[in-house]
C-alpha cells in the first residue's frame, strides 16, 4: 500500500510516498521500520501507542488504532502537527 510519510521524516525515506505491507496500521508499521530502521519510534512510544504529534488517516479518516484492519488498496497517511509558538 501507498504511505505518505511525513516530511520530518524525510530523512528515513528519502522520500514522501513509500511501500509498505500490513494487514493492520500496526503491521505497516512495523514493515516501515524494516526498510527504515527507527522510523517506527518517532510514530509510536515505548508503551505501543501512537505519540501525540502523529496523526494516521486511512483513506481519509482518521485512525487511532494500531489494530484497525487494512484493505490492499487502502493509501496510509501519516501527518506530524506541528506545534511552538
Amino acid at each position: 500500500m501507498k504511505v505518505l510519510i511525513p516530511s520530518a521524516l524525510h530523512s528515513y525515506t528519502r522520500q514522501a510516498w513509500v511501500q509498505a505491507e500490513g494487514a493492520m496500521v500496526g503491521a505497516v508499521l512495523d514493515d516501515l521500520e524494516r526498510q527504515y530502521p527507527g522510523i517506527r519510534l518517532r510514530m509510536i512510544d515505548e508503551q505501543d501507542r501512537m505519540r501525540a504529534n502523529m496523526r494516521f488517516f486511512v483513506d481519509g479518516a482518521a485512525s487511532f488504532d494500531l489494530a484497525r484492519p487494512l484493505r490492499p488498496n487502502d493509501s496510509l497517511k501519516i501527518v506530524q502537527a506541528l506545534s511552538g509558538g
